[in-house]
């Protein structure tokens, strides 16, 4: 094809047959590991273990939870963190075969890859026929169920659950109710300490005395004097 050229020369190239047109390089694909049923054991995992101190009528020993996780895709963006497997030991055989049971199963649904975060309320459902208990100041409906609040503890902490957020109306309402407490408090010291002046029985100038810790120190004749105990700066 001829085209004309109307401007004026100012350099030129030849090219030649053999000038090959360079390609942009071909990323490689990335291949995401994700947890399945098949994958296998590694040989080392990252342990966590939690003790769980119980009223002595639910188990006089101590339980130690362990959770064990793998790491995926380890060293890139998409490296994350789950649980593989979970042992519960104890001194207490009470719960021996419900216990081991229990592990097999969430290590199962561990290992199974997904969204593993539904064995918190599953858990936390489970209410024992004989009643719950307080630990630590909070009503627990059954052993089962602190095992849940464990399980949530480490998700929380290895990222696959988000932190429990207060709701705006209510978190509204819980500040309103600490400002309304802190008021009283203010009130009641107040009221408490005008009460006290008024039925003392020393003047208002008075300041405290280190001796009894009495605001009843006065200035006679030049010197400190406490009115209560009689302490003198003048000896």
């Amino acid at each position: 094809m001829v085209q004309k050229i109307s401007s004026k020369i100012v350099g030129f190239k030849v090219k030649s047959q053999e000038t090959e047109v360079q390609a942009e390089p071909v990323q490689p694909e990335v291949i995401v590991e994700h947890m399945h049923e098949n994958m296998p054991r590694p040989d080392i995992l990252l342990g966590t273990t939690y003790k769980l101190k119980t009223p002595e009528h639910i188990s006089e020993h101590s339980l130690f939870i362990t959770i064990n996780d793998v790491v995926l895709n380890e060293g890139t963006v998409h490296e994350v963190r789950c649980p593989f497997e979970v042992f519960i030991n104890s001194k207490s055989l009470e719960h021996y075969q419900w216990i081991v049971a229990l592990t097999r199963i969430m290590s199962a649904v561990f290992r199974k890859g997904g969204d593993c975060t539904f064995l918190v309320e599953e858990l936390r459902s489970v209410f024992d026929p004989k009643g719950g208990y307080w630990n630590k100041g909070k009503y627990v409906p059954s052993l089962i169920a602190e095992i849940g609040n464990i399980i949530e503890q480490h998700l929380t902490k290895i990222g696959m659950m988000g932190v429990p957020e207060v709701d705006v109306h209510q978190k509204a309402f819980l500040d309103a109710k600490k400002a309304e407490l802190a008021g009283k408090v203010v009130e009641e010291k107040i009221a408490e300490n005008a009460e006290s002046e008024s039925n003392s029985s020393f003047p208002p100038s008075a300041t405290l005395c280190y001796k009894c810790h009495t605001k009843a120190m006065i200035i006679k004749d030049g010197c400190q004097t406490c009115l209560n105990c009689g302490d003198s700066k003048c000896g």
